[in-house]
């Protein structure tokens, strides 16, 4: 114990010097890991009703534990604690669990138990810092678990991931049921990727079917991306819904990267189809590539009229740090 303790104390005095000071112990198998994604941003949003106010768009600690079992085996678990609430003075939430699982690897398949994000959530190209409207049709309908069991494997040809989420009826915990399947590929310049999901809120209701696809080109000079989502919703009531993205992202130069994209929402329901636009760049310092700021500029178009004329060009700025 005391041991670790000397560990713990030496990596937070390298911590508070460095930026690159992620692993905090490692030794006799197990391996402490400790990430951190703290981004603040001023933003005057898309809403008119709205004024400019500072946002903790991403606020996380990480906490990863690894224990080598020998034989390519390995145990892990992570803690994710969010508090990106905290930027609002009447928010109640002074930290929230954002994932929470144990799992095994072995070779290259890992299987994970416990909360953290659906297989449909690896889904989508979009690049936006804000979204105005969703990414695309997995987020919409359920992009994470409570229950949740997850496998992936990394294979020479493709990568696979599936998940599932436990219906856990009659406990707090219980928030529908979902499986999912997300499976990616890449040769030469071009990826691709294929999603799918069935989802049922609860016992008593219809099934939701969501499925996606998505495909990305390194034209060198230029990355282009599109994907499109589509959910089928069981019950009758309710509108299906596709969304589709379009991006591309080039380098102005070594440390400087912009964004553009489209995205638009076509849904059978009257009024309510919308598509949107954003522009972004990034600089990350060349001596510390985790610490990067960044500008976007989007703006949505609304068919229903109360909501566009409600809405306005969105504008912000921020900065960034990772470690």
């Amino acid at each position: 114990m005391k041991k670790l303790a000397l560990a713990l104390a030496v990596s937070a005095t390298l911590a508070a010097n460095s930026s690159v000071a992620a692993t905090i112990y490692s030794g006799d198998g197990l391996t402490y890991k400790l990430k951190g994604d703290w981004q603040v941003q001023l933003r005057d949003d898309y809403k008119k009703s709205t004024d400019a106010d500072v946002e903790f768009d991403d606020l996380e600690l990480k906490n990863t534990v690894i224990y080598d079992l020998g034989n390519g085996l390995q145990a892990f678990g992570q803690l994710d604690y969010s508090f990106n609430s905290e930027a609002d003075d009447t928010s109640s939430d002074s930290g929230h669990l954002e994932e929470a699982y144990l799992g095994v690897q072995y070779d290259n398949i890992k299987v994970k138990v416990g909360k953290t994000n659906t297989a449909g959530d690896e889904f989508g190209v979009e690049k936006a810092y804000e979204t105005i409207l969703e990414q695309d049709q997995f987020d919409v309908v359920k992009s994470s678990g409570d229950d949740l069991i997850r496998i992936e494997a990394d294979f020479e040809a493709a990568s696979v991931v599936f998940s599932h989420e436990i219906s856990s009826d009659g406990n707090s915990s219980a928030n529908g049921e979902a499986t999912d399947l997300f499976v990616s590929t890449s040769f030469d310049a071009v990826s691709l990727a294929a999603a799918y999901q069935t989802h049922q809120a609860n016992a008593s209701s219809y099934d939701d079917d969501t499925w996606g696809l998505s495909a990305s080109f390194d034209a060198g000079f230029a990355k282009f991306g599109a994907d499109y989502s589509s959910t089928d919703y069981g019950n009758p009531a309710t509108a299906d819904a596709d969304i589709t993205n379009l991006v591309a992202t080039f380098a102005a130069n070594e440390q400087t990267k912009v964004a553009l994209g489209y995205v638009m929402v076509d849904s059978d329901a009257a009024n309510e189809d919308s598509d949107a636009w954003y522009a972004n760049v990034t600089y990350k310092f060349p001596s510390q590539k985790n610490v990067s700021v960044f500008a976007e500029v989007s703006q949505a178009d609304f068919e229903n009229a109360a909501d566009d004329a409600a809405s306005e060009v969105d504008i912000l700025a921020g900065m960034q740090i990772k470690f």
